[in-house]
């Protein structure tokens, strides 16, 4: 009770600062909508995915599912992220195409993540606009960007913006630095599309993340159902937004967790994975891109896909139809 009385005593202290990061926000995306502030448009239309909270909210499952879509309709997407995390997220570095064969340490965790399952061209730089020009210069086959977030990133135009709220909804409901919010829920009547997991409080387009493998991280050969390790202790590692929402879904196999959150975007070594026993150690995909060299025989990840609701993807179709036109 203390500990979260002490949160709550930080949060309040905190709250004038929030207030002003709030007026400087809507300022801010003012200045951008009266054209003040300069925006630029790749030329093709750009899909936002983003959230109004610091922090992962699933909304890399919902870019590759995107991305499957769009495929399926005979677009041909790229993919642009500030590669959080990597090297190429800092200020003022250059744009670089992510591959299966980078370093996760360079260009983040989550292009890696993207590149690998999406077979779509991924361009990280700190700055959107930056990205997308050179993803359109080396793959102008591309007719579609979607941006892994980058809601808040209004020097970029965009065509469509979909907003992702998960199960922790909006914390506080605090601005930064006393919240985990970035924007102000009001934002969210300016987005085209909510999608919301299958936990959160607010409606919107169901999104629920489904997955029922596991692959040994060290043998990509050797893949098991999640069924035949019920009832065994695992090591359940997350460095993602909601570490809990993954823990969850694994004790839902019947597997009993032992649970290790890290901080989002965390940097693993080898010995963070070191519990002293020989149990399975189980991760996220966006993880284990990060710990595939020190990978051991006992080291497993849990691929998950975007299962969405039906209606989302007409939506999705017919407004990028429009977007075309227009």
């Amino acid at each position: 009770m203390g500990h979260w009385s002490s949160r709550g005593l930080v949060a309040w202290l905190l709250w004038p600062v929030s207030l002003v990061f709030g007026v400087v926000a809507v300022v801010r995306r003012f200045l951008y909508r009266i054209k003040i502030l300069g925006t630029e448009h790749p030329g093709i239309p750009v899909i936002v995915v983003g959230n109004l909270t610091a922090g992962g909210s699933g909304k890399t499952p919902l870019v590759l599912r995107i991305a499957e879509i769009l495929k399926a309709a005979k677009w041909k997407p790229g993919i642009v992220s500030r590669g959080y995390g990597g090297s190429a997220a800092a200020k003022g570095g250059a744009p670089r195409e992510a591959s299966i064969a980078s370093d996760p340490a360079e260009v983040g965790d989550e292009p890696m993540l993207l590149a690998r399952r999406s077979g779509c061209p991924v361009w990280v730089a700190p700055e959107r606009v930056a990205a997308c020009r050179a993803l359109r210069e080396e793959h102008p086959e591309c007719d579609v960007i979607i941006t892994d977030d980058g809601l808040q990133h209004y020097a970029l135009a965009r065509d469509i913006e979909i907003c992702v709220v998960d199960g922790r909804g909006f914390g506080n409901g605090f601005l930064q630095p006393a919240g985990p919010l970035r924007e102000p829920p009001s934002r969210l009547a300016s987005v085209g599309a909510l999608v919301t997991h299958e936990n959160a409080a607010i409606q919107g387009y169901k999104m629920e993340l489904l997955g029922d493998n596991l692959v040994c991280i060290a043998n990509a050969h050797d893949v098991r159902t999640l069924k035949s390790f019920a009832g065994q202790k695992v090591h359940a590692v997350a460095g993602i937004g909601d570490p809990q929402r993954f823990f969850l879904q694994l004790a839902r196999f019947g597997l009993k967790v032992v649970p290790h959150p890290f901080p989002d975007h965390h940097a693993f070594v080898a010995a963070d994975l070191d519990f002293g026993d020989p149990a399975p150690v189980v991760m996220t995909e966006k993880d284990a891109v990060k710990c595939k060299r020190f990978a051991k025989p006992n080291h497993w990840v849990f691929p998950v896909s975007a299962s969405l609701d039906p209606a989302f993807e007409r939506w999705l179709l017919e407004k990028l139809s429009g977007s075309k036109a227009a």
